[in-house]
């Protein structure tokens, strides 16, 4: 075994070899990396399906178990038991090996503990272990029960890094650890994630497998429907997700808190939140909610309080009584880890060999398969000390009927050894039990006791030959083994009943926090240099704002605190901005690149406030453009969306019926609305024909009423009779009318 995991040391050199030796760098590199991979999949970190535990834990329990750590003495240091691993087993870092330890104390990871811990071993916050110097333990019982049968030859052992001792190659596991207190870790091209279980049921289950081989996974889900982890929750699927994820060993299982409301009367409430995913650190969780506060993503959320001491509680303080506390959460599930995914990844070692995706049924069928051998070899060893024990009796009882016989050789011969196996027929070693025997001890040598204790031994002698050569009676000795186990740590030891509820219940649908959070008019100013900030109340937009030096105003516009904004960068891309996440108007801003991914080289085009149903002219410097969707321009992410497809010039909303461009070259066309098409993302199409230059603007008028614009005097003109400039989409266009802006711009 210790061949096959280890990779045998290359031949040293002879003295008058060449130290160097060439080979291909791809093949060199190959094999190397190639033993890396797998001494890191089968020497750290993927579990043994028969035991459920990896190299290092393995070594730090049997370390314990050497240090007489049992469940009833007393406590050691940390740091004795962890230099005790480093020094004989696990030749690594002592801090690692230490984490690993404490892992396996802390009660909200281990959902049946192996270490039993005294002193700071973390807390769920996220807290670390205090240092090994400052900390002590011990085994617990389900450790203890994990390595019972050592001394029996239930297992095979190999030699330690450095052959000075032996070490289990795996450990006899009593109970189906992996799966009761699950296993992670990241291999090299492969990882693991088994969810831990409650031991109760997967007893049952590994008794009716016993029963009935050829089980189904399905079948095996009427005792184990699901995981239990140890900080509770609640399980979010259907029967047949967690079917699927069993059958084929992978998948991906919402897990939730546990909450409930809280009556505090005159029609005011609170929810508690109880019970905390498994492996979400609270401390993390606390602060997420904070930070949703702060930025008013939940604006019905008025406050957070943490209150927990040896149990979790987290008070959750609404801003509005009369919102459905289910559609409150169902909101915090979305956007906090009050909800999480634990992706199940049953990827283990079988044999300690070969790493397999295993289901429920395979896994349960490797530990089953491990008892059997363990059982085996256990009852084979008992029968060799039985084996010896009878022989050592025989002799007993002939030097008891012979006392004075042998009393006499062993004062007078010289040599009583070879005298009694020639005088009595004795084997060597029973002669050797009669020779080391004390003088008190022989006032022991009753017959009857004698041959009461060698007729004892045969009967269980008789046992387990018997055992030995019927596989029924094997499995039947096992599933008593199982039993005994599951009184032990099953539902009716502490801690043993089931923590996680599993529902498939239909989600309710969150509120919506446009409509319940307050509505407010604020004034967005967004300077030159890209600091964005909302003033309160709609400001004119002319006002004086003070900017930081060298920076100035660029533009400003009136909204509503529930509105969402919309930025077009130069690069074609349209950004979402909640105008409730802005900064106020008390200090000068902040970056808007620190909101949204603009790359620095974009200037930003326009900013508006986005509506529903509304529609909008896009257009790039080239002079394409085309219509689109206010629902086509929405952006979900910091990124953006792409939709225009070049150098972004303006964006226009649509009204009226006709579209007016004008060129760098002060030529000027007017075309139905109708001539342009709606898209969602691309170029567009040509608005207007240049022979030099490009499109300077445009804008959207209805016919009937005319083209308007301020000359430098800002006096309004009004073109009313356009027909001069009509004409079909694409066109040149003719010069545009006498007073016409000389910056080509129509507003």
């Amino acid at each position: 075994m210790s061949d096959e995991l280890d990779p045998p040391l290359p031949d040293l050199p002879a003295a008058d070899a060449p130290s160097t030796q060439s080979e291909p760098l791809a093949r060199a590199i190959g094999e190397r990396y190639l033993s890396y991979a797998l001494s890191t999949i089968m020497n750290r970190a993927l579990p043994d399906a028969r035991d459920g535990l990896k190299p290092v834990h393995r070594r730090i329990l049997y370390a314990m178990r050497e240090l007489r750590l049992a469940p009833s003495g007393g406590f050691r240091k940390s740091a004795k038991i962890s230099g005790d691993v480093m020094g004989n087993y696990h030749p690594h870092g002592d801090s690692a090996i230490y984490d690993a330890m404490a892992r396996l104390a802390q009660p909200f990871a281990m959902r049946y503990p192996l270490v039993d811990g005294q002193g700071n071993f973390g807390n769920i916050d996220g807290d670390n272990p205090a240092a090994s110097r400052y900390t002590e333990a011990r085994l617990t019982l389900a450790a203890e029960a994990l390595m019972e049968g050592l001394a029996e030859d239930a297992v095979d052992f190999r030699p330690n890094y450095d052959g000075t001792l032996t070490e289990p190659v795996v450990l006899p596991a009593a109970f189906p650890n992996l799966l009761a207190n699950g296993a992670s870790g990241i291999a090299v091209g492969m990882a693991t994630n088994v969810p831990p279980h409650n031991l109760h049921e997967l007893l049952d289950a590994c008794l009716h497998l016993i029963k009935s081989p050829d089980a189904r996974d399905e079948t095996l889900m009427n005792f184990v429907p699901g995981p239990d982890f140890p900080t509770g929750g609640v399980l979010v699927e259907p029967r047949e997700v967690l079917a699927e994820a069993y059958r084929t060993g992978r998948g991906s299982l919402r897990l939730r808190a546990r909450w409930v409301r809280e009556d505090l009367g005159r029609g005011n409430w609170q929810i508690i939140v109880t019970e905390i995913p498994y492996q979400v650190q609270k401390s993390k969780l606390i602060e997420r909610l904070a930070e949703l506060i702060q930025a008013r993503k939940v604006p019905i959320l008025a406050d957070v309080r943490d209150e927990s001491a040896d149990d979790i509680r987290i008070v959750l303080e609404p801003r509005v009584r009369t919102i459905d506390p289910e559609q409150l959460m169902a909101a915090l599930f979305r956007m906090s880890e009050l909800e999480v995914r634990f992706g199940v990844n049953m990827n283990v070692l079988i044999d300690g060999r070969v790493p397999k995706v295993c289901s429920l049924k395979e896994v349960l069928r490797a530990f089953l398969d491990h008892r059997r051998e363990v059982l085996l070899r256990r009852s084979a060893h008992r029968l060799d000390r039985i084996a010896n024990r009878l022989e050592v009796l025989d002799g007993y009882i002939v030097a008891y009927l012979n006392l004075d016989r042998v009393i006499a050789i062993i004062r007078h011969e010289d040599d009583p050894k070879a005298v009694m196996i020639a005088e009595f027929g004795l084997s060597d070693v029973q002669v050797e039990a009669i020779l080391n025997m004390r003088l008190r001890a022989l006032r022991r040598l009753e017959e009857i006791e004698l041959r009461a204790e060698r007729d004892r031994l045969s009967d269980e002698r008789a046992g387990l030959q018997a055992l030995l050569a019927e596989e029924s009676a094997q499995w039947a000795k096992i599933a008593e083994q199982l039993k005994e186990v599951r009184a032990l740590f099953g539902k009716s030891a502490p801690g043993g009943m089931r923590r996680t509820e599993i529902t498939d219940r239909e989600d309710v649908q969150p509120v919506d926090m446009d409509a319940m959070a307050p509505r407010e008019p604020v004034t967005v100013i967004l300077s030159r240099m890209g600091w964005i900030r909302a003033i309160k109340g709609h400001q004119p937009l002319d006002a004086e704002v003070k900017f930081r030096d060298g920076d100035g105003p660029f533009m400003a516009l009136h909204a509503e605190s529930t509105d969402k904004l919309m930025l077009l960068g130069q690069n074609g891309r349209f950004y979402t901005l909640p105008a409730a996440t802005l900064p106020g108007g008390r200090g000068l801003g902040e970056p808007l690149r620190l909101m949204i991914d603009l790359p620095n080289d974009a200037a930003v085009i326009d900013l508006f406030a986005w509506r529903e149903g509304d529609m909008h002219l896009v257009a790039s410097t080239a002079g394409d453009g085309f219509i689109v969707g206010a629902a086509d321009i929405l952006a979900q992410t910091k990124a953006g969306k792409q939709v225009l497809n070049g150098v972004a010039l303006l964006r226009r909303r649509v009204e009226g019926d006709h579209i007016a461009t004008i060129g760098q070259n002060r030529k000027m066309l007017v075309f139905p609305l109708s001539e342009l098409p709606e898209m969602a993302r691309g170029k567009g199409v040509r608005l207007q024909r240049f022979k030099d230059g490009g499109l300077s603007d445009a804008t959207c008028l209805t016919l009937s009423v005319g083209l308007s614009w301020k000359d430098p005097a800002g006096r309004t003109r009004t073109e009313a009779d356009l027909s001069e400039w009509l004409g079909a989409r694409a066109s040149a266009g003719r010069m545009a009318p006498r007073g016409f802006p000389r910056d080509n711009r129509f507003n």
